[in-house]
């Protein structure tokens, strides 16, 4: 795993992680709401910027999706791995 220092994001990406950190288990957001709760509301395409280069495990970016319904990218596995992960975590959290 690629570690990037807190010290190089933006107080927008700072934002942005803290909100898609308390995203819970089998729940989503979309990147639009994820903007619109960090301040930003026309920002839906920087939070998928920040969400590409997010490395940090702690940082659950599986869980942003396009409010078309469709996954949109994740850079661990590519969108069919993020459905599986939503899925599998609906699944833990019945």
């Amino acid at each position: 795993m690629r570690k990037v220092p807190q010290a190089n994001f933006s107080k927008f990406a700072l934002k942005v992680n803290a909100i898609v950190t308390k995203i819970p288990k089998g729940k989503t957001m979309t990147y639009g709401e994820v903007a619109k709760k960090a301040g930003k509301p026309g920002a839906a395409r920087a939070v998928g910027m920040i969400m590409s280069k997010n490395y940090n495990s702690k940082i659950p970016c599986h869980r942003v999706v396009r409010a078309d319904g469709k996954m949109g990218g994740y850079n661990r596995g590519g969108p069919s791995r993020k459905a599986e992960l939503l899925m599998m975590e609906a699944y833990r959290t019945r």
